[in-house]
């Protein structure tokens, strides 16, 4: 793709770090976006905008879109492309703090929509979740699949998301691809992630919580591939099916210029197996503390990626234990172990 102005929102976090990485070193001029927010460290954070600012080709702006006014003043510098990336993560956090979720979610969203609508925006590429596809059990979870039952807050916003987009695609026209992502994992990781949850407590010696006594499966899909998947996507921004039906509608397309992916490494891995690869990087044993199910979980994720793989020719293709591996390294080299 031609070298062009990207607005990314949540630039300081994991994915966001990652994307504009790959964008800087395709040449292209990055205006990142987050509100910095305490949700976890934000050292960690501000040692991803260090490196970002190496680039002169990047620029941060500290922001909060549910700021309805800054947010419109932004918007009106004339963003063609715009990664959304912004959003309040975590299932369990929304538990306990469920207004996070609207503030940020919700009334963020509706933000970047409207400064989408009014500034000629040529395509809006939205992060999702797959904790949309909530109460669902057949696998593996199809974009094709109705998510009309969410299991907790965080899944309900995200499901609302992909809504509010279509609604906006179908009045004003504008090209939005909503990903719905995969338990991403990698270098630079959040540390309310279950990799980063994991290797901090093998190396502490302390118990790791496995929940439904183990019996989970997570289709961990490896940061490079969401971030290249992404990057991919820009130059496909969808122009509506003419063929969709309204009487057979299908969830995945529409005949407004909006579609929805799964980004995932399309195998599911058991946490026991992911446990037994940490421990043989770090050379240390994990002690494993079995409980039962939390609220909002599910016991399974596995994607369904024949969409993305046929619409721009990529299927995430890093095995897990090459993942980790990498995972591993930066995590001793970033705590110095």
């Amino acid at each position: 793709m031609p070298n062009r102005t990207v607005l990314v929102t949540g630039a300081a976090g994991f994915i966001g770090f990652h994307v504009i990485q790959r964008l800087l070193s395709d040449g292209h001029h990055v205006v990142g976006l987050d509100v910095l927010n305490n949700y976890y460290d934000p050292k960690l954070k501000e040692a991803r905008l260090e490196i970002l600012r190496r680039n002169t080709n990047f620029s941060f702006v500290k922001l909060d879109l549910a700021d309805r006014s800054a947010t419109r003043s932004l918007f009106a510098q004339g963003f063609p492309t715009v990664i959304h990336l912004a959003a309040q993560a975590g299932v369990r956090y929304s538990l306990q703090h469920p207004h996070a979720y609207i503030d940020a979610n919700i009334e963020g969203f509706i933000n970047v929509l409207e400064g989408c609508r009014h500034n000629g925006c040529e395509h809006l590429v939205f992060a999702s979740s797959s904790s949309v596809y909530g109460a669902n059990t057949k696998l593996p979870f199809s974009v094709r699949d109705n998510v009309d039952h969410p299991i907790s807050l965080y899944a309900a916003s995200k499901k609302a998301n992909e809504l509010m987009a279509h609604s906006y695609s179908h009045l004003y026209r504008i090209p939005a691809t909503g990903l719905r992502f995969f338990t991403v994992y990698g270098p630079w990781g959040r540390p309310d992630m279950a990799m980063f949850i994991f290797a901090k407590a093998i190396l502490a010696g302390q118990p790791i919580k496995l929940f439904n006594h183990g019996k989970m499966r997570r289709d961990f899909t490896f940061v490079d591939d969401v971030s290249n998947a992404i990057v991919r996507l820009l130059d496909h921004p969808p122009k509506g099916d003419p063929g969709w039906k309204g009487r057979e509608p299908d969830p995945a397309t529409s005949a407004a210029p909006w579609r929805i992916y799964n980004i995932g490494n399309s195998r599911p891995e058991e946490l026991g197996h992911v446990i037994s690869l940490l421990e043989k990087e770090f050379g240390r044993t994990a002690i494993k503390e079995m409980l039962p199910m939390q609220p909002g979980d599910v016991e399974a994720t596995y994607a369904d990626v024949a969409d993305l793989e046929r619409d721009i020719g990529f299927r995430p293709a890093t095995s897990i234990e090459d993942g980790i591996a990498r995972f591993a390294t930066w995590y001793r080299e970033f705590h110095r172990i």
